[in-house]
């Protein structure tokens, strides 16, 4: 699984890309083909005046692809939310193939 990091309007400190990474681990128990998985951690710029902040996960499977977004006022609580919503489109999808 490659995964990779990207940050928008901001330079992540090594607490929040470990704090990611760790989380990114645990999607493997809910599909073992995950081929890549592209993370966007971005400041919403309203005038000047930051406001909320982004997580946007991206995960490649083979033939499929499947896209999340969060927003709220921490990249921790951005990013739980994306991964819970990410995590229950996985088990949607391996419950479909299973059927």
């Amino acid at each position: 699984m490659n995964v990779n990091i990207q940050t928008v309007h901001f330079v992540a400190d090594s607490k929040l890309i470990d704090y990611v990474q760790n989380k990114i681990r645990k999607l493997e128990t809910f599909n073992g083909r995950i081929i890549e998985v592209k993370i966007f951690l971005k400041l919403d710029n309203f005038a000047q005046a930051i406001k909320d902040k982004i997580a946007e996960i991206r995960v490649h499977v083979p033939k499929q692809n499947f896209f999340v977004k969060s927003t709220s006022k921490s990249f921790e609580g951005s990013f739980d939310d994306a991964m819970d919503s990410l995590i229950m489109l996985l088990k949607k999808n391996k419950e479909r193939k299973a059927a």
